[in-house]
């Protein structure tokens, strides 16, 4: 039997800070999948699809991982995908409190899932979707902090600026 994890998140962008729990998570894990998962009370800065596109690219030569989207549970999801880990990056004490909930939540519905958390890299810990966003927003180059490069593909930042 495989050790599948699932890596849960909006990912919205998906950061070099996510890229390395993955990578890393393929030393414990013979497939990673990637989730997207999909909040009805968060509106998407960047596509879903675009962002399915760009970490599949990221992978591209990476055969162990996939990306899947997802409305529903992810303790579900992780069920039907066979995945009996969840895998996720803590950055500070604030984000284990967090996950840490999350992961009871998650092995309530699904008793057999294991949450593992993985500590992110130091010079990866200062790196959040939201901060990325923000520079993006403002019009600030972020291709430091993405495994992928947006800035000539992405039209949402224009459809932004022009509206």
């Amino acid at each position: 039997m495989a050790n599948i994890a699932l890596f849960p998140g909006s990912f919205d962008p998906f950061t070099k800070g996510h890229e390395d729990i993955v990578r890393r998570g393929l030393q414990l894990f013979d497939e990673v999948i990637i989730g997207i998962g999909r909040n009805a009370s968060k509106q998407r800065y960047f596509a879903l699809e675009q962002m399915t596109a760009w970490i599949e690219e990221t992978f591209r030569d990476t055969p162990q991982v996939r990306v899947v989207a997802y409305d529903d549970l992810t303790a579900n999801v992780a069920r039907k995908l066979g995945a009996r880990f969840l895998l996720r990056g803590l950055r500070n004490t604030t984000d284990f409190e967090y996950e840490n909930g999350i992961a009871q939540v998650n092995r309530y519905v699904y008793e057999e899932v294991e949450t593992v958390f993985l500590i992110t890299s130091p010079h990866l810990a200062p790196i959040s979707s939201s901060i990325i966003r923000d520079l993006h927003r403002y019009g600030q180059p972020v291709e430091a902090f993405l495994p992928y490069s947006i800035e000539l593909r992405d039209e949402s930042k224009e459809s932004r600026t022009t509206t």
